[in-house]
């Protein structure tokens, strides 16, 4: 049985509306005063309150925003009078479901209630969907199988419920922030900001003002107060990209923000205190830099609470074929393609580049391979010319010095058609044949004209 709790001063009205909404089924509670329902709420739950806005000596408005820390969960309806509309909105605005005027026959009553109680409902279906979002934990950004792939998310799943610090270390490209966001958003803090830092990008005087903020007058060009990235990530997260780069100066006055969470804007002596996680990424040693003085030992041991450690892309190549499938279908609206699949022949290439940019260079050749892209596959007259013209390894210049002295080219090209014919045209079969690398054969094939 839905229970409502019907709150006015006046005895007729209460007496009215008991009668009106028990006939149509409905458990009623009645108070005539803003403590008595504040009693009420606290010892039983209410579907819905019907509230009067003119009472004394508290009114409405009162109980409204006081219902909402004892039972947020509870929906409020305002009773007000024709002439006063605008104080239902007000109500509105504090989160009432919806208003009644005084003049309103039964059956809009009725009305209103029954959709105030469809709106209650549809609210609690939507919190009780992302509660289950938030209990399931999301990597649907970080694509891989590989072991190394494995390794991470096992970590991530490990650290996001913590409020420990992370410091994630890995080549320019590997996807530190987005590990960084991912930890953010299976975390406690995911509905409070997520505030990304390039230490990297920042001239090193400005850095203490940007991380902190500063006041009026702090130095020349500061015109007005302004807060720093931690007090605006309040309750949320700071990722430090490229930490390695941070001042000394600057590394002091975070050393000790990390001890108790105060800090001081530049130019002030008042302290200020935040809630916020931190998060810091690196492709530089610091170990390394700890020895040579350049950042200090102190800050590094506190940063590194949990490190992650992200692989290279040519170190997980098993996972290339997939990443470049996830990046086609992503890219094509930004390119506004509609490119289905790669050709096996492409994936080959890819998975046979060595990556030195990393995803983001992996990400890159995508879209430029889409943006040459004619029909709903990507071929290799699509990809760029330098995953074509990679050095090939002393191994395969070994094995093409063994061809012997006479017109190396004609013999090299004769070899190539010949092994390439044995294997019925498989190229991958022909390149493990020759000993040298899909890359290095698919460079050959263009050079020699071969088709």
């Amino acid at each position: 049985m839905i229970s409502i709790l019907f709150v006015d001063d006046e005895f007729a009205a209460r007496q009215n509306f008991d009668i009106l909404l028990k006939h149509h089924g409905y458990h009623v509670e009645l108070a005539e005063s803003v403590a008595k329902a504040l009693s009420l709420l606290k010892n039983t739950d209410f579907d819905l309150i019907i509230t009067d806005m003119r009472m004394a000596p508290q009114t409405g408005l009162d109980l409204l925003r006081m219902a909402k820390s004892i039972a947020p969960n509870t929906g409020v309806i305002v009773l007000t009078g024709h002439g006063e509309i605008q104080n239902a909105i007000e109500a509105m605005k504090l989160g009432a479901l919806d208003y009644i005027t005084k003049e309103t026959d039964y059956k809009e009553i009725l009305l209103t209630i029954d959709k105030a109680l469809e709106k209650r409902l549809l609210k609690e279906e939507i919190r009780d969907l992302r509660n289950k979002l938030r209990s399931e934990f999301s990597t649907k950004q970080i694509i891989g199988t590989s072991e190394a792939i494995k390794k991470v998310i096992e970590t991530l799943k490990r650290v996001a419920s913590t409020d420990s610090r992370v410091l994630i270390t890995g080549e320019s490209g590997t996807g530190k922030e987005l590990v960084a966001e991912t930890i953010h958003q299976n975390s406690a803090r995911q509905d409070a900001p997520f505030i990304a830092f390039n230490c990297g990008a920042i001239p090193k005087d400005l850095q203490e003002s940007e991380l902190f903020g500063h006041v009026k007058g702090a130095f020349t060009g500061a015109e007005k107060d302004r807060k720093g990235l931690f007090e605006s990530a309040q309750k949320g997260t700071v990722f430090l990209d490229e930490v390695a780069e941070m001042s000394l100066e600057t590394q002091v006055k975070l050393l000790r923000f990390l001890e108790n969470g105060e800090f001081f804007q530049v130019g002030s002596s008042i302290p200020r205190k935040v809630d916020v996680r931190i998060i810091s990424a690196t492709n530089r040693n610091l170990e390394s830099l700890v020895e040579k003085g350049s950042f200090r030992s102190d800050l590094y041991y506190r940063l590194k609470v949990v490190t992650i450690h992200l692989p290279a892309l040519r170190e997980r190549k098993e996972d290339i074929p997939l990443l470049a499938q996830h990046l086609l279908t992503e890219l094509n609206p930004k390119v506004h393609t509609s490119v289905k699949t790669l050709s096996p022949e492409v994936l080959e290439v890819l998975s046979d580049y060595s990556w030195h940019g990393n995803v983001r260079e992996l990400k890159n050749v995508i879209e430029r391979a889409l943006i040459f892209s004619d029909g709903d596959k990507i071929t290799l007259e699509s990809l760029p010319e330098e995953l074509f013209k990679q050095p090939p390894s002393s191994q395969e210049s070994e094995h093409l010095s063994t061809n012997g002295n006479v017109s190396l080219e004609d013999v090299e090209k004769d070899h190539i058609i010949e092994v390439l014919r044995k294997a019925n045209g498989n190229k991958l079969l022909t390149a493990q044949r020759l000993g040298i690398a899909t890359t290095t054969l698919y460079r050959k094939l263009r050079q020699y004209g071969i088709e």
